[in-house]
């Protein structure tokens, strides 16, 4: 696995360098007019926008992630394997056609936005699609089991006594939450931020269903180099731009979670 994996990343390197010729082929050169071609303001501006996109996603899995795991976990009772499977076993569907599923259920006439204007809560003007509204919800429905697992598993390792006794010392539940709880389980936190950031960031399906023009990720242009374009020294540039972001991340979150785990062993 990893020979054909540093084969494959080989290619790639060796692509991101070089030209096509006038019928679209590619061949290998030394040239770097596709790196400097990356650093254009069209392309960087959908880098940002995928960063954006994908911590959005990321920070809203992470506040829907704690209350249904925290639920689970501490309220789940015998209950529990079943509630974790009901979260999972949704996510067995291929994820192109639930992010179809999504497009007919938020486009204009949907039977979202239809009821809504039927009740007069929204205008005819009123839409959810080609907006980055709908990019983010659609990541963070995608991804969000990817961020209740870990927090969950967490929440399950955590001593029980440690919240009653943030409470037995007068903590509020917020209070007690956020300077025990949180704390406890940042290491799962910790995993889930970077299980839902890191594919949010290359997804494509997402933006390209639920999104316009103006919505497009860094997948989007890959993807458009690649085949609708026929430009795939810029798509391997592109490429490379977006897996050095992800290296970088995940360096973060593995420097993060070596420093938690030195401190929790002192």
């Amino acid at each position: 696995m990893s020979a054909f994996f540093v084969c494959a990343l080989g290619l790639v390197v060796l692509l991101s360098f070089g030209r096509t010729d006038q019928l679209g082929n590619p061949y290998f050169s030394t040239t770097l007019e596709n790196l400097r071609d990356v650093l254009d303001w069209t392309y960087l501006r959908v880098v940002l926008r995928s960063l954006v996109y994908a911590a959005s996603a990321a920070v809203i899995c992470l506040l829907i992630a704690y209350p249904v795991a925290y639920v689970i976990a501490r309220h789940g009772g015998r209950w529990k394997n079943a509630l974790v499977a009901l979260l999972v076993v949704p996510f067995f569907a291929n994820y192109l056609v639930r992010m179809y599923g999504w497009q007919t259920l938020l486009s204009d006439d949907g039977v979202v936005l239809s009821r809504l204007r039927e009740a007069g809560l929204v205008g005819s003007s009123f839409h959810v699609l080609d907006t980055p509204a709908a990019v983010i919800g659609g990541l963070v429905y995608g991804y969000a089991v990817f961020m209740v697992l870990p927090v969950y598993a967490a929440l399950e390792r955590m001593d029980g006594s440690l919240i009653e006794a943030g409470r037995d010392l007068y903590g509020s539940p917020l209070r007690t939450f956020l300077t025990v709880t949180v704390p406890a389980t940042r290491a799962g936190a910790y995993a889930g931020l970077a299980l839902v950031f890191l594919p949010s960031m290359g997804d494509f399906v997402s933006a390209g269903l639920l999104g316009g023009t103006d919505d497009l990720m860094i997948g989007n242009l890959i993807q458009d180099k690649f085949f609708a374009g026929q430009n795939w020294p810029l798509g391997a540039a592109l490429t490379m731009v977006l897996m050095l972001l992800l290296l970088v991340c995940m360096s973060a979150y593995v420097r993060q979670t070596a420093r938690e785990a030195k401190a929790a062993r002192a």
